[in-house]
């Protein structure tokens, strides 16, 4: 049904562009002399407004408090996609922003995936950093590996994980394509973009720093979420992730993964199940509840909220990383 939702969709706003193009809205129209750049989600927006600065004019097409994975495109927001010079996006993440680009913005289009280095993340973490990922083989549904994440139910081999920017590290790769596409479409303001994306790449191999440091020496090495988005996370920082759903934060989980949630849970005494902002706590708080410990929020950071709106992507790490600190008994 979403698909022929799009459809239509796509073909009404085929119809709107011109009228789009001609009310003079600064979110598109590039009356201000700005760079007009769409990016499909909150950590490409903050990337895209911390290295553009006054020079480009920015549109996101994920609303706050909107789950990104369940994105829908209005007429208009296809129009701006149709209008921007330059349009960022994650390929696979928002079937409806990468339908919306092949149709509107070929040109214009600029997909991160490649940036980001995505792999499948959960089908087996046991290989080291700067390893070759392809080709390898997996273990068993429910497996648990040293450092990463436990398989969830609902995997299916060869899912690449979209959920970089939890990663630094891959995060700052993805920052630095961003500016090279910044330089490359706009050379007048070059010097601008490259100085600011000095100054954000600090700060995110700050952030970096801090989460190494941080997780270093705890007592405990598993974490569970409501979904399986910290798996880099996990991967870079030695730590093991278990999530109730899969990649897309409302899959429904199995009454046979809860339990092996709940198993896990016991074995390996976690103290914290961790929930999303986005999304209905019920499965966590249920889970929380049979076993007996807490619960307590882990962002994803796949958009802002009301209760966030203030925060960055900066702040928002940082107080996972306190969480996680805490969840796990870190010294």
């Amino acid at each position: 049904m979403r698909s022929s939702l799009r459809a239509v969709v796509a073909g009404l706003a085929a119809l709107a562009v011109v009228t789009l193009a001609g009310c003079g809205d600064s979110s598109a129209g590039g009356s201000s002399g700005k760079l007009d750049v769409v990016t499909s989600f909150y950590p490409l927006e903050f990337i895209a407004k911390s290295v553009g600065g006054d020079a480009v004019n920015v549109t996101t097409l994920t609303a706050p408090g909107v789950e990104p994975h369940d994105l829908e495109l209005t007429p208009k927001q296809v129009g701006e996609i149709s209008d921007a010079k330059l349009v960022v996006f994650e390929k696979g993440l928002q079937p409806a922003v990468d339908e919306a680009v092949a149709q509107n913005a070929k040109e214009a289009g600029f997909d991160v995936a490649p940036a980001a280095k995505l792999e499948a993340t959960g089908a087996d973490f046991e290989e080291h950093e700067g390893e070759e990922h392809e080709g390898e083989e997996h273990e068993g549904e429910g497996s648990a590996t040293p450092s990463g994440s436990v398989k969830p139910a609902a995997f299916t081999e060869g899912d690449l994980d979209p959920h970089f920017w939890l990663d630094p590290v891959r995060y700052a790769g993805v920052v630095q394509a961003v500016t090279d596409k910044l330089v490359a479409v706009d050379a007048a303001n070059a010097d601008g973009y490259k100085e600011r994306a000095a100054t954000l790449l600090g700060e995110v191999n700050k952030l970096d720093t801090e989460f190494k440091t941080g997780l270093a020496d705890c007592e405990l090495k598993t974490f569970v979420t409501s979904h399986e988005a910290f798996a880099y996370l996990a991967k870079r920082y030695g730590l093991t992730m278990v999530g109730i759903a899969g990649f897309t934060p409302d899959a429904e989980p199995t009454p046979a993964r809860i339990k092996e949630v709940q198993d896990i849970v016991r074995e390996q005494k976690v103290t914290t199940i961790f929930y999303e902002e986005l999304v209905s706590p019920k499965v966590a708080e249920s889970i929380a509840r049979d076993v007996h410990v807490k619960t307590a929020v882990l962002s994803p950071i796949e958009g802002l909220s009301d209760a966030n709106s203030q925060e960055t992507y900066l702040s928002l790490m940082r107080e996972n990383l306190q969480e996680l600190r805490k969840a796990n008994s870190c010294a």
